[in-house]
């Protein structure tokens, strides 16, 4: 298993196939309802957000839930939400369209991802072997068991995940990866999100824009 695999499989789970809406045309707010409930039942996803949190995550999942694309949804949707907003700026920068190709998406995501899991201090020595062994037998390949392993053990850093994003619209990307696995009624990781969100440089209407995505 590859990193994207694991990151479809994590983001596109049972537990949003099993609560498919049936209406045809959702809301991106609807859609990305449910890649947060898919996360839950993601396996390495559900480990990094705990088990108390998943619960709470895991009810926003509701009526509307819909089969969800994974990491090109969630990529797509963070893209249009900057380009949006930069489209209704007097001075506008270059608009940057979501290649579903490009592999470095995944990268971006799954690194995010741990590093908002870490934000509270829960992924203690124990979690972590936890995870790695989870890894293992999922029959994930080596580079993205040692991806993992040094994610889950480097010091925790938002500047260092900013620096992830080479554009403002992968910034976003970053933040929205960020927001399906942090809890903001935990003061720790509220504050890892607004220093995320200020070292990521982004403007306080596309991070409204971006909680949005995940507002019930």
């Amino acid at each position: 298993m590859d990193l994207k695999s694991l990151l479809n499989q994590a983001l596109n789970s049972d537990i949003v196939q099993q609560g498919q809406a049936k209406v045809k045309n959702s809301s991106s707010s609807s859609s990305l309802k449910s890649l947060g409930a898919g996360a839950v039942g993601g396996g390495l996803v559900s480990l990094l957000m705990g088990s108390k949190k998943s619960k709470k995550i895991g009810k926003k999942l509701g009526k509307n839930a819909l089969k969800v694309g994974g990491v090109a949804v969630l990529g797509a949707l963070a893209y249009k939400v900057y380009n949006d907003y930069q489209s209704k700026q007097v001075s506008t920068g270059t608009t940057e369209n979501f290649d579903a190709q490009d592999d470095y998406h995944s990268e971006l995501i799954l690194k995010a991802m741990i590093a908002a899991a870490k934000a509270d201090g829960h992924v203690d020595q124990q979690e972590m072997a936890h995870i790695e062994s989870t890894l293992e037998q999922s029959g994930a390949d080596n580079t993205l068991q040692q991806l993992v392993h040094v994610e889950l053990n480097k010091p925790l850093d938002p500047a260092e995940v900013a620096r992830l994003a080479h554009s403002p619209q992968q910034a976003s990307e970053v933040y929205l990866a960020s927001l399906i696995v942090i809890d903001e009624q935990n003061f720790m990781e509220k504050a890892y999100l607004q220093e995320l969100a200020k070292q990521l440089r982004l403007d306080s209407e596309v991070t409204y824009q971006l909680e949005q995505q995940l507002q019930n």
